[in-house]
């Protein structure tokens, strides 16, 4: 029982290492410390002369380390023109500023050359207006036009069409408007003719309320171009328009 008791209280010899080890390295800093501390308290004490620059160190580096008057010049110096020599240097700042002139010139050019670029053409801009002459259309029928690439509908409405889609309540509309709002002139009814579901054309003089149907998937549009029946959600789009004279329509 002595025994047993004896050996569990003395140490193992790996700990002793461990902590052996762990007292020489303590040791080693401490020791390293004090004697970097000594040299630096040293060179402090130490004068040192304003003269004597070693030829190991660049100049810009003893000039850093010990501040003096004296000015020493290194290989990295450029070669500088004496004062009052200015030909050379009226020369070569009449040809900065004279390429900052031209650089300047060059991109104010390519800066108005790129804005003019995303202008629109001539060809577009002649596409961007329609006119439309409407003294051959008759009344109850329906003309297709193309305006910036999409059809458009010019009607030419009877006094029952224009009775016809004054006569409906607004109440009962998907999209309500009144006709008034959709027309300049009663007697014209101009729309685009893209349906509002899925972009299909419509037929003129079809449907269940005598304006245009889409066979793709059964929308019905009165006289006055608004949805009544189908999955359309909005009523034909009415595209900017004016009046030249009584016969001449311009779109756009």
């Amino acid at each position: 029982m002595i025994l047993s008791r004896r050996s569990t209280l003395n140490p193992k010899p790996w700990t002793i290492t461990l902590l052996s080890g762990l007292i020489f390295i303590f040791l080693t800093k401490v020791i390293a410390l004090w004697r970097k501390a000594g040299s630096f308290s040293s060179e402090s004490l130490t004068p040192r002369n304003e003269d004597s620059i070693s030829s190991d160190v660049p100049a810009t580096v003893a000039a850093v380390k010990n501040p003096t008057s004296k000015i020493v010049y290194d290989e990295y110096n450029h070669e500088r023109f004496p004062p009052g020599d200015p030909s050379k240097r009226a020369f070569a700042y009449f040809v900065l500023t004279g390429g900052r002139f031209v650089y300047a010139s060059v991109i104010r050019l390519l800066i108005l050359k790129f804005v003019l670029s995303m202008s629109a053409s001539k060809d577009v801009l002649a596409l961007a207006s329609l006119e439309v002459d409407l003294s051959g259309i008759e009344p109850g029928t329906t003309v297709t036009v193309k305006w910036r690439g999409k059809p458009v509908f010019i009607r030419h409405r009877t006094e029952e069409d224009v009775k016809l889609a004054n006569s409906v309540e607004l109440a009962s509309l998907r999209d309500p408007q009144q006709d008034a709002e959709r027309v300049k002139n009663p007697e014209w009814l101009i729309v685009i003719g893209v349906c509002t579901h899925l972009g299909c054309i419509p037929l003129p003089n079809a449907g269940d309320y005598g304006g245009w149907f889409c066979p793709c998937h059964g929308s019905h549009y009165d006289i006055s171009g608004r949805i009544r029946k189908g999955p359309a959600p909005y009523n034909l789009e009415v595209p900017t328009y004016t009046f030249l004279d009584e016969n001449k329509l311009l779109i756009g």
